[in-house]
């Protein structure tokens, strides 16, 4: 039986997989995988598709259990109530209903949880206070992922999954989201991003985690990572991924 640590000295670390592996039949999606994110840190988690990102997302939310290994999120299960409560969740595919307005939709997230952000905060985080009486049917693709992004932090989140999330914007949106993901850490918020966007993992993220093939193929602050490959020039993080994913193609 698979068990999730509880104890006292594991309730500080916001999420970990310890040895987790996921399969699908015969296919291995994650392979004795460990990592953690720590409090008020962003962990960037980099990868090729298919190289088991989603599957560790997906496990550290609930969404899918181990089949070796655990996962935890603040020493609990993923999928109890103690932890859900504490974790925000902008994912790839997310839809809401088409009539209500953007601060309908936010009002009515805000409700699920016990200590949100108020309005008005969620709104100018997220960039959305000229657009809070627009239907969500009404938003371009831009608008929709922006508001995706106030509905994943208007709970307050202690711990923040962000998948993808500056898809569709454009560039100056896309600095003015890292701003607002920078004034979450800076309050105490730990974040999970995932990202093909490798400028947007360097200027983020305290570390990253590259995985590849299911397994984690290094681990270390961008600066690290940089060093490793010896990366310089233009795009230096670009270099060092590209470097290190083409070792084990």
């Amino acid at each position: 039986m698979m068990m999730y640590e509880s104890e006292a000295f594991m309730n500080d670390i916001p999420a970990r997989l310890d040895d987790a592996s996921k399969r699908y039949g015969d296919r291995i999606a994650l392979d004795r995988v460990d990592l953690h994110v720590g409090t008020s840190e962003t962990l960037a988690l980099l990868g090729p598709n298919g190289a088991g990102k989603t599957t560790a997302v997906r496990l550290l939310l609930g969404l899918a259990r181990p089949t070796s290994g655990t996962a935890t999120i603040f020493g609990h299960d993923p999928r109890s109530a103690a932890a859900r409560s504490r974790v925000g969740a902008m994912l790839q595919i997310s839809n809401v209903p088409a009539t209500l307005t953007v601060r309908e939709h936010v009002t009515l997230f805000s409700s699920y949880y016990p200590r949100p952000l108020s309005i008005a905060q969620t709104l100018s985080l997220a960039m959305l206070e000229h657009l809070a009486s627009r239907p969500f049917g009404a938003l371009s693709g831009g608008e929709r992922q922006r508001l995706f992004f106030a509905l994943a932090i208007c709970g307050a989140p202690d711990l923040l999954f962000l998948d993808e999330p500056t898809v569709g914007l454009d560039v100056e949106t896309r600095r003015s989201l890292w701003t607002s993901v920078r004034e979450l850490v800076a309050r105490g918020t730990s974040v999970l991003l995932t990202t093909h966007y490798l400028e947007e993992a360097d200027a983020l993220a305290d570390r990253i985690v590259m995985l590849s093939h299911g397994t984690v193929l290094c681990a270390g602050t961008p600066l690290e990572i940089k060093k490793r490959t010896g990366a310089t020039g233009d795009a230096p993080l670009e270099r060092a991924y590209l470097s290190l994913t083409k070792e084990v193609a």
